[in-house]
């Protein structure tokens, strides 16, 4: 018993079957077993959290909890002799913040198979700067290297540009060298996308095409698809022969209606992204890379910071889509993190 309190982000249920967030005190007698008792620095919002946060039972089952699916700070205990006191690590994916205590607290207790070692060339900050969204893009990428999708082949279509996982796909790709075409919903965001390194912005309208016709003419070379929907459906059939197009994410639509025609005549590849379940060889790749080759420069211009106090109207932003970019959670400052 180490009678150490801690501050957090609580969901509760309240009487009336509706759901209720206060930042509070608890302690790590509480949290589950696990090999790594991590002081978390800093964390991040994603939309998942933004569920969790409202109550959401496809992302957590019971209540009360504390969301925050990313988290990153130094191992206070261990174990296992893979992590020691003072190291800094990152945690993302798995089951934390769904329905194991998660980052919108200052310490989490995870097992060590969930545990990545912060590379060089990030700091904590940073990586939480990236977090799942980040990370997400990052493997995005990653797989249409893996399927040949090289610089110089021709267009890459970024959908959902301004979110999270857009933005640093649309960053990333244009850092290797790709000639990236963002879509976006914002036409307010323009200057922002052409910012962080895009060639075109297009408008959703322009990138949907509402035909019957089951192949379009050529035009992409790759595409990181994260909402789903008309979207994913009309770069199927624009995609150029044997490209690849990946898709993680179903604001628009979980339904996908096409035909085989793009699949057997052009041989494209449609590549699903779990980051949640990635493994942890190439997790831990897909991190060196992030600290490196990959790096995004001026992380600034994706992301803003706020303290678990500020967090909540950025919750409500996220659930109306009104978010640009990452929100970093900044959790090494908050007062009550101590004995008893």
């Amino acid at each position: 018993m180490t009678d150490k309190t801690y501050r957090a982000m609580l969901v509760e249920e309240s009487g009336d079957g509706k759901f209720v967030r206060r930042v509070t005190e608890r302690s790590v007698d509480d949290l589950p077993e696990g090999e790594v008792l991590v002081c978390v620095s800093y964390s991040s919002l994603n939309y998942k959290d933004a569920l969790s946060a409202t109550g959401n039972r496809g992302v957590t089952r019971n209540f009360p909890h504390t969301p925050g699916i990313d988290a990153a700070g130094v191992v206070e205990m261990s174990a296992t002799e893979e992590f020691r006191p003072g190291d800094k690590v990152i945690v993302t994916s798995y089951d934390l913040g769904m329905n194991t205590p998660g980052g919108f607290g200052q310490y989490i207790r995870v097992p060590a198979a969930w545990v990545v070692g912060l590379p060089e060339g990030l700091s904590l900050r940073e990586s939480m700067a990236y977090g799942t969204a980040g990370f997400t893009a990052a493997l995005s990428v990653y797989m249409l290297r893996e399927h040949g999708v090289a610089p110089g082949r021709g267009e890459i279509l970024v959908t959902g540009a301004t979110g999270g996982v857009g933005g640093f796909a649309v960053a990333i790709l244009s850092g290797m060298g790709h000639d990236v075409v963002a879509v976006t919903g914002k036409s307010d965001q323009r200057p922002y996308l052409l910012d962080l390194g895009a060639r075109e912005v297009i408008s959703r309208e322009e990138a949907v095409d509402r035909s019957d016709k089951p192949l379009l003419p050529e035009r992409w070379a790759g595409v990181v698809d994260t909402v789903g929907g008309d979207l994913l459906e009309t770069a199927v059939r624009r995609a150029m022969l044997h490209s690849a197009v990946t898709c993680c994410g179903n604001v628009a639509s979980a339904e996908l209606n096409t035909t085989v025609y793009p699949f057997i005549l052009r041989g494209i590849s449609l590549i699903g992204i779990s980051s949640q379940h990635c493994p942890m060889p190439v997790r831990r790749e897909i991190w060196r890379l992030l600290g490196g080759d990959w790096k995004v420069d001026g992380l600034h211009r994706l992301t803003r910071e706020v303290s678990l106090d500020e967090l909540d109207p950025e919750i409500e932003l996220i659930l109306r889509g009104g978010q640009r970019g990452r929100v970093v959670v900044d959790l090494k400052g908050e007062k009550g993190r101590g004995e008893k």
